[in-house]
């Protein structure tokens, strides 16, 4: 444990544009064990599972599972089952919740509506409402997928909740092992590395005032891997806070170069290269894998551009 926590720590890697990609979140309540695929490896009905990943193919859905923090039983019997769904598109950004005893309800949704940010089908089929608690806060603690996210991830999960942290959950896998453990915080998508309990809440803090805390973010999960790295750096540059303010209007280009554009609601807009290389020196891809480079998102310039530029 030990050597993947000070890994972690010790290594100065950016963290914007690497986090996972998804306009909008599925989230399905399953206790016990998981395995690296989680969806058809845990106690959920593998059938099931797949399923809801064909049904998610290409809408922009991602479906995850969640559990409580703490210790998993092996308890097969599960009577019922929280169930989020959050789209997470800057000016349309929304949480609901529902309960269901038959997951297999979820087979029912639009999920190509639900991609587009229409949550009427939630509505419809499992009697949703929008979530009126505290914001979700979701640990990546899928041991299995990589060890570190048990190692890092479990403790921080267990301290949140032990503190009162409400919202708080473990997660299925988010990407980004080696910068475990990793959370991401919903309505808002945005997703942080290297997380510990009091930048946590201080994140959660900032969520009922409309507020994105930047420190040890990875990117908002409803754009592309350059798009995460662009709209961070003009919000570094801009110090703008706001979680509504920014969006990415398009990005041009291909691997290892792309022109991202950023647009702020009151007009402003940016262009923002950004470069993908290689991570230096050596690190592991993952906890417990050999050295390698993994791959990382640089931004190279940002420049604001004139409304001449994009008048029409």
């Amino acid at each position: 444990m030990s050597m993947c926590t000070s890994a972690s720590r010790r290594l100065d890697e950016p963290l914007a544009g690497t986090a996972a990609t998804a306009r909008t979140w599925l989230l399905l309540e399953q206790p016990g064990p998981w395995g690296a695929k989680a969806l058809t490896s845990s106690h959920l009905d593998p059938v099931l599972g797949r399923a809801l990943e064909a049904a998610a193919e290409g809408t922009g859905v991602r479906v995850a599972l969640i559990r409580r923090p703490g210790r998993h039983a092996d308890c097969r019997e599960v009577h019922e089952r929280q169930v989020y769904v959050a789209h997470t598109v800057p000016g349309n950004a929304w949480l609901h919740s529902a309960t269901t005893t038959d997951p297999e309800q979820l087979l029912n949704l639009d999920f190509t509506a639900l991609g587009r940010g229409d949550h009427r089908t939630f509505g419809a089929v499992l009697r949703g409402r929008p979530h009126t608690g505290a914001p979700l806060a979701l640990v990546c603690t899928n041991g299995k997928r990589d060890r570190c996210c048990a190692l890092l991830g479990r403790p921080l999960a267990a301290e949140l909740a032990a503190s009162g942290v409400e919202g708080t959950w473990e997660v299925t896998h988010l990407g980004g092992h080696r910068f475990s453990p990793t959370l991401l915080v919903l309505p808002f998508g945005y997703v942080y590395g290297r997380a510990e309990a009091h930048h946590v809440k201080e994140v959660l803090q900032g969520v009922p005032e409309g507020r994105v805390v930047t420190d040890g973010c990875r990117g908002n999960s409803a754009w592309e891997r350059p798009g995460q790295a662009a709209e961070l750096a003009v919000r570094t540059m801009t110090g703008e806070e706001a979680a509504d303010a920014l969006t990415v209007l398009g990005t041009t280009g291909a691997a290892p170069r792309w022109e991202v554009t950023v647009a702020h609601v009151d007009g402003r807009r940016w262009s923002v290269a950004v470069a993908q290389g290689a991570a230096q020196p050596p690190r592991p891809e993952s906890c417990g894998s050999p050295l390698g480079s993994p791959s990382r998102m640089d931004v190279t310039a940002v420049r604001e551009l004139s409304p001449a530029v994009f008048a029409v």
